[in-house]
């Protein structure tokens, strides 16, 4: 399936208009496009608590979860994320962790300067492999 980049930037900037963003100003949007090639979207939710303020990634794979997934299960293909003024900006790693497990490592996220799989910006990332790993040893 081919991505199409300006749709999933466009969507991820009219996301950006319904951003809540009064603390920092920085309105965000989030588009990625599935497996089965739906566009899901998200944007940033600030608080007042600055440390409960939610990305528009976490909006994203929030709402891929919230969806109806096809039976054969739905990845994350390409994930495109912009200010509001449509320019690319790059996930913080928080959220880069929590787009690895909605579309791995193989995902690709969109940059400046075209787009890069998320393995490359999340090297040496921590998976569900780490977890089993130490509870066949019993180390959880």
């Amino acid at each position: 399936m081919s991505i199409d980049w300006p749709a999933l930037r466009a969507a991820a900037t009219e996301c950006a208009r319904r951003a809540y963003a009064p603390y920092s100003g920085l309105r965000v949007g989030a588009a990625g496009q599935t497996s089965d090639g739906r566009i899901i979207v998200g944007c940033n939710v600030e608080n007042a608590s600055f440390g409960l303020t939610l990305c528009a990634e976490c909006g994203l794979v929030s709402a891929l979860h919230a969806t109806e997934p096809p039976e054969n299960g739905t990845a994350l293909q390409a994930v495109a994320v912009v200010a509001g003024d449509g320019e690319p900006l790059l996930p913080c790693g928080r959220c880069r962790q929590l787009l690895l497990e909605a579309g791995g490592g193989n995902l690709l996220v969109d940059t400046a300067d075209g787009p890069v799989e998320l393995k490359v910006l999340l090297p040496a990332a921590f998976t569900t492999a780490d977890l089993s790993e130490r509870r066949e040893r019993g180390a959880l």
